[in-house]
């Protein structure tokens, strides 16, 4: 009876084992999962720019400007009118940013609030995330509507009012401000269809000379005319102007938009493309580059001759930012490196020569240290998220350049500034990356936000596996690596994933990070960085996780969107999630080309 029994147990346990396997052989291989990520954006990518009107927007919370000269023309002395209205809430005192040509008079509600005279220079400067104006000026508001009349003149050469409230990032450090409304919704006597064209009337050319007063000072009525400068004017609206933008645009998942996570899904398409052999992936990368580099004349024109600073790819223009500088560069040198005597190989030459300079002097870095930082949202803010946007290019310059002083200048940076960077955001009792650090306040500890630890991991396998092992940072970056590992496998959760607040479990699972971790530490198996038989399991089952939010289709789930730091934990645990927010989709493919490599490697029994 009892041998019945024991040989009916080892039935079933080999029955439950050979089903296991049966699960496990019919489980597509990792390349399988990512390619058809791959197959997705080659189907839904156009590369292609479409003609809109830029949208009216009826929040006064960034940018606004009148751009008299394009309706009016330039070349000669004038003056000119500027009507809106700005609505609030309750009564409030207001500051605004301003910068303009020449001298410029500013009325609200009939009372002088701003005047400046003599013949100057529009004096904008572009930060990282926002522009500096070269005045400011209060305006009480009372509760409701408000009129907001510009008198502007130009000596012939500028003529243009920017207008802004303070920068977005004074939100982040004095809560959340309550923004004026502004257009001419209100305003009696004019329709809806031209409210909802522009946020401006403007009247003229006059004369010249700023306090000379014209009909519009003393009257605002329509169906009247006007003296001009030449002839009789009227009220209208400033000259629309078309601009292209790229085609199916979303918040959070367009893929070709010049930036460091479209850039990083070109980058892997390039070694997806290596490692199936198959073309078409390198292509969509190569459309992808081509695209961004012809396109930057168009851009330039749209940014500096339109003033549509936040027009498609503007950041490609002189950005003070690394994640549209550096990282979105890595696919161009990337392909500097593996291919030869290619259609714009000059222009990609000069965009590189240019982005490595950059990288030396350009960027802003902590003072007495070598990392870079931020100056949002406060000046001297070490943002872990750095070490992806910098790092990585610096090791691609040092395998690119054939100057071998260079190529080491660009490899000891990198060393250094990774470490220098630890020295900021690397909590060493939790043995995790905070967000990041406030220079000027250290002692204040931001949350342990999933996709910032990624990034600090994947820097340092992209240092390590460049970095020749005799260099003197590398064994204590290799230590780093390796107890950052240790620590991180503490808190995959039994699914395999990671939460976006690593030490909350009541915060949601997230794929970026889980695709960033599982990516690092596969290359650390398949490298020797880390221990095998401890490591391969957490690799897989990160992979099962992943592999569990890829549809058929190439869609991915669970992508947070992207996030500025806060110190306040509830701002990372409600972040919105997206599919196919490109933010995870390239570390998805990056962590199954890891994975595969790895299982290949175990397979074929060698290194």
């Amino acid at each position: 009876m009892m041998k019945k029994y024991i040989t009916t147990l080892l039935f079933v346990l080999l029955a439950i084992l050979s089903s296991k396997a049966q699960q496990v052989n019919e489980n597509p291989p990792p390349v399988e999962k990512i390619k058809k990520i791959g197959d997705k954006l080659i189907r839904e990518t156009p590369f292609a720019y479409q003609l809109i009107l830029p949208a009216r927007n009826p929040r006064f919370n960034g940018l606004s400007f009148v751009d008299f000269g394009q309706t009016f023309g330039k070349g000669k002395a004038a003056v000119a009118y500027a009507y809106t209205q700005l609505t609030v809430g309750r009564d409030t005192t207001f500051t605004i940013e301003i910068a303009h040509n020449d001298a410029c008079k500013i009325w609200c509600n009939g009372n002088l609030v701003y005047e400046k005279n003599g013949d100057t220079h529009i004096a904008i400067v572009r930060d990282e995330r926002s522009m500096t104006m070269s005045d400011s000026f209060r305006v009480p508001l009372k509760k409701g509507n408000n009129d907001l009349l510009i008198k502007s003149s130009t000596s012939g050469k500028e003529w243009c009012v920017f207008l802004q409230p303070p920068s977005e990032h004074d939100a982040v450090l004095n809560g959340p401000r309550n923004y004026a409304a502004i257009g001419l919704s209100h305003v009696k006597n004019v329709d809806s269809s031209v409210a909802n064209l522009s946020n401006w009337l403007i009247c003229g050319p006059f004369a010249p000379e700023i306090n000379t007063p014209h009909a519009p000072e003393n009257e605002f009525r329509f169906g009247a005319m006007y003296p001009g400068l030449a002839t009789s004017v009227t009220w209208t609206v400033p000259k629309p102007e078309v601009l292209g933008d790229v085609i199916g645009a979303k918040a959070w998942g367009t893929t070709y938009q010049w930036n460091y996570h479209n850039g990083g899904v070109a980058w892997a398409m390039e070694q997806l493309s290596e490692l199936t052999g198959t073309p078409q992936y390198n292509q969509w990368a190569v459309n992808f580059c081509d695209f961004q580099m012809e396109g930057m004349p168009f851009v330039d024109y749209q940014v500096n001759g339109l003033r549509a600073y936040n027009s498609a790819n503007a950041m490609v223009i002189n950005s003070r930012l690394l994640d549209f500088t550096l990282a979105p560069s890595i696919p161009l040198i990337y392909r500097l490196r593996k291919a030869k005597d290619f259609k714009n190989e000059a222009i990609y030459k000069a965009y590189i020569d240019k982005m490595m300079h950059y990288a030396k002097v350009g960027q802003i870095r902590s003072p007495g240290y070598t990392n870079y930082t931020r100056t949002t949202p406060e000046e001297y803010t070490v943002w872990v998220d750095d070490m992806f946007m910098g790092i990585p290019f610096l090791m691609q310059a040092g395998l690119y350049t054939t100057d071998p002083p260079e190529r080491e200048l660009f490899f000891d940076d990198a060393a250094n500034q990774l470490l220098d960077f630890t020295k900021h955001v690397w909590d060493k009792d939790a043995q995790l990356f905070m967000h990041a650090n406030y220079s000027r306040r250290p002692q204040v500890k931001l949350p342990y936000w999933s996709r910032a630890n990624g990034w600090a991991i994947w820097a340092m396998t992209e240092v390590l596996m460049a970095l020749p092992q005799d260099h003197p940072k590398y064994k204590t970056i290799l230590r780093l690596y390796q107890d950052f590992c240790n620590s991180l496998i503490r808190y995959q959760s039994k699914e395999g994933y990671w939460h976006n607040v690593i030490t909350r479990n009541d915060s949601p699972v997230e794929v970026s990070g889980t695709a960033i971790f599982t990516m690092a530490m596969a290359r650390g198996v398949r490298l020797g960085w880390l221990n095998k038989k401890k490591f391969t399991p957490v690799v897989t089952d990160g992979w099962k996780a992943i592999a569990s939010e890829i549809e058929e289709d190439g869609t991915v789930h669970k992508i947070c969107v992207g996030t500025m730091c806060s110190e306040d934990v509830n701002y990372y645990m409600n972040r919105p999630f997206y599919d196919n927010d490109t933010h995870g989709s390239f570390a998805v493919i990056f962590a199954g080309i890891e994975v595969q490599k790895m299982l290949d490697q175990q397979k074929n029994g060698k290194k």
